[in-house]
């Protein structure tokens, strides 16, 4: 099989490539990859292999029409992580998150089609469903978006649906919790609380903190999305969950009990506009059909999570972040 992963370079898509690339997931031993990464704050090059003899990386932005037509044909799939995700920087710049979500997924998508491509994995988020005070979404829940950057998501998975229904492009989307894991860029939570509490600053807890998400390691996910990938079915949508749902207080206390910090370390700042209260999310789905269950516990993965930033301060220390 030959692979072509978009956007790649950054924290989820360079830990598939690198998994692809070890022959971790099964029959993946002789599969090709090509990466196309526009290197934007959050894609790393050094996240990638130097060089590999089933490895090619290619620099440039999917919104560049012709560039796609160069490298698209002759992949038997697309693996589509490219996107910008993180929810404080679409309050301020909406644009770049419409551009790159909505209008580079649909030339991936025409891409893909014109070039006879068997099949596209659209890698979306669960914060199209926007925020549910109980119980879990289903893939048939709506999609009630509640920040730019959910609503840039939700709108690239509807261009997905379009391009399976109106064309019969093989499209599978799959919906993530909150990921976590090394290579993280540090603006997230859990490295970003991680890498101040190494440094001896205080970390940054908004509102109350008794907003609630669930926590999905990068390892669990990627395997989930070789799963959809190789044997899941064209035109569905399968959630991913990593099954442990937290309060950010109560993951802020976790970190601090790892790195062996109080309370005192802690500062309230005021709330993200539009802060969806609770994410959850149903993932019986990929379970029963594909026999996916997540390897990682929290208690594992956030002890990992802690190891590998302590021991790897060139990655969050360095010019790139």
């Amino acid at each position: 099989m030959r692979i072509l992963v978009t956007g790649a370079a950054g924290f989820i898509g360079s830990h598939y490539v690198r998994e692809v690339l070890a022959g971790s997931y099964p029959r993946s031993e002789d599969t090709r990859v090509t990466v196309v990464d526009r290197l934007t704050y959050a894609g790393r090059r050094d996240n990638l292999p130097d060089a590999h003899e089933r490895f090619e990386f290619v620099h440039g932005d999917i919104c560049e029409r012709e560039l796609l037509d160069r490298i698209v044909p002759g992949h038997d799939a697309i693996v589509h992580f490219a996107a910008e995700s993180h929810v404080d920087r679409s309050l301020t710049g909406p644009g770049e998150f419409i551009r790159t979500n909505v209008m580079g997924t649909q030339q991936v998508l025409d891409a893909a089609l014109h070039a006879k491509v068997d099949r596209v994995l659209h890698v979306s988020t669960d914060e199209v469903y926007g925020s549910i005070e109980s119980g879990s979404w289903t893939e048939d829940s709506p999609l009630l978006p509640n920040s730019p950057y959910a609503a840039s998501k939700a709108s690239s998975d509807l261009i997905a649906r379009a391009y399976h229904r109106t064309h019969g492009l093989d499209v599978r989307v799959t919906r993530c919790s909150n990921n976590y894991g090394p290579r993280q860029h540090p603006e997230k939570l859990i490295p970003n609380f991680v890498t101040r509490l190494l440094t001896g600053r205080t970390v940054p807890l908004y509102g109350d903190g008794r907003n609630v998400r669930e926590w999905l390691h990068v390892d669990d996910h990627c395997r989930a999305l070789h799963l959809v990938l190789t044997e899941g079915r064209a035109g569905e949508i399968y959630n991913i969950g990593g099954g442990t749902g937290l309060s950010n207080r109560e993951m802020t206390a976790r970190l601090l009990e790892l790195l062996g910090a109080d309370w005192d370390m802690v500062r309230h700042v005021e709330d993200r506009l539009g802060h969806d209260f609770r994410y959850a999310i149903d993932d019986s789905k990929i379970r029963e059909e594909l026999g996916y269950a997540p390897r990682w516990s929290i208690e594992s993965g956030l002890g990992h999570v802690v190891d590998w930033y302590r021991d790897h301060p060139e990655f969050w220390r360095g010019p790139a972040v």
